[in-house]
């Protein structure tokens, strides 16, 4: 099979941002996308379920069965019922980041690593910055069939539908999605092999599954784990989901909107940087 290689005179092709009209910007991000979507949509059904097994596997063994020993006001706030309400926001964005990362990633490697038809997709004539919110959308979309699992049998087991279909909620589980599709995308490109992914799985995603305030309140914690904790973007839609679903909106912590927009665009400007510098 002949292999694509790009050339300083490709590079010079790409579009610049400066006086690219926002139309065909959007545009450009949305083809990259629907390139995804056409294969994503036959496996709908397989991409929902591969998301919720663990979350289940989690309600199940510490909401159900240790959680039954931990009672509102020792260890959670009062405000909850029991601990399997407190840990259901935890689990939509747990699920929404495994999905929105690992999807990602491996979407993008099978397609350098295997099949060979990245260099393609580099070659096409559009800014960086739309090859990457294209792949990051798709990732987004990943993300929120998943966690619409989630969502779904946290309303069956709480029977608060609105709880977690609120505005603020989804703006949160959006964000969430983009930030961890946006690293997804970036590592993607920089890995080599698939066992690359499994570090990158085992010393980053794993540890902020348990870290990221999904099983405990990061306000109960000594101030310096509570600061280590705050370091990760997962406490910040675990803190805010957990809110946006059960308490009002004056006890809200509005620094997680923008804690993970800025998050997000600064994914965003690094994901079009390696873009445009990427050979293969």
């Amino acid at each position: 099979m002949a292999k694509f290689v790009k050339s300083p005179q490709s590079l010079t092709m790409r579009p610049s941002s400066i006086g690219l009209p926002i139309s065909t910007f959007l545009a450009d991000s949305l083809t990259v996308f629907w390139g995804d979507w056409l294969e994503l949509r036959v496996r709908i059904v397989q991409v929902a379920a591969s998301g919720l097994i663990s979350p289940l596997i989690y309600i199940l063994a510490f909401g159900l069965g240790l959680g039954s020993s931990i009672k509102p006001g020792a260890g959670i706030g009062s405000e909850y019922s029991n601990y399997l309400e407190f840990i259901l926001p935890g689990m939509v964005a747990l699920s929404s980041m495994a999905i929105s990362f690992g999807g990602t990633t491996f979407s993008i490697c099978g397609d350098r690593l295997f099949s060979k038809t990245f260099e393609e997709t580099l070659l096409l004539p559009i800014h960086p910055l739309s090859l990457y919110l294209g792949k990051m959308l798709a990732g987004v979309v990943r993300g929120l069939m998943t966690s619409g699992s989630v969502i779904l049998v946290a309303v069956l087991f709480t029977g608060k539908l609105w709880s977690f279909l609120n505005p603020l909620f989804l703006l949160l589980l959006v964000l969430n999605c983009a930030v961890f599709a946006g690293i997804g995308v970036l590592v993607g490109l920089s890995v080599k092999s698939l066992e690359s992914v499994g570090i990158y799985n085992n010393f980053l995603i794993v540890p902020m599954s348990f870290l990221g305030a999904t099983f405990f309140d990061p306000a109960t914690l000594p101030p310096v784990l509570k600061a280590i904790v705050y370091l990760l973007p997962l406490t910040y839609t675990s803190v805010g989901l957990r809110a946006a679903a059960y308490l009002p909106l004056s006890q809200f912590p509005w620094y997680s909107i923008p804690v993970l927009l800025a998050i997000a665009i600064a994914l965003s400007l690094a994901g079009a940087n390696q873009f445009a510098r990427q050979q293969d």
